[in-house]
């Protein structure tokens, strides 16, 4: 399954474009009404203590991975795939990250977006961060629709 990220054309933003090779390139799938991602941090993406992951790095994640979501949405919502026709981008408008436990840096992250409201301009999505079964941050992301001159 091709990630949306992935399908998404001269895409070069540091967290989530495939167009960056020294960004976080991460790669997001629908399943169902949610849409994951599978994260696996770096040893230089460490805080002061360097068996955890630095909280801007979750940020990073919580962000691209959810603007990524609202995107994806928006060419669902026109009846077409991601990269189909027309670019669709969103930019992010607001970002609020909970820090809720340590997240350990020598596993993977998944991170779950569900959208909370939709509408021509903007999405709200609530996206949690998981290590294991322990959820370790929760964020809230206002992505807001840009028209496509903005690239």
């Amino acid at each position: 399954m091709t990630a949306i990220q992935d399908r998404m054309p001269h895409n070069h933003c540091y967290g989530c474009g495939p167009d960056n090779p020294d960004g976080l390139r991460i790669k997001s799938h629908w399943q169902g009404d949610e849409c994951v991602c599978t994260y696996t941090p770096r040893p230089e993406q460490c805080a002061g203590p360097t068996q955890y992951l630095y909280g801007g790095t979750i940020a990073s994640l919580i962000d691209c991975h959810s603007v990524c979501t609202a995107i994806s949405n928006y060419y669902r919502l026109e009846g077409r795939e991601v990269g189909e026709g027309e670019e669709i981008w969103c930019v992010t408008g607001q970002l609020t990250v909970n820090y809720l436990a340590p997240t350990p840096i020598d596993r993977d992250v998944t991170l779950r977006a569900t959208i909370a409201e939709t509408t021509e301009k903007k999405t709200i999505l609530d996206c949690r961060v998981f290590s294991g079964e322990v959820q370790t941050a929760a964020g809230k992301v206002v992505a807001v629709r840009v028209p496509p001159d903005w690239k």
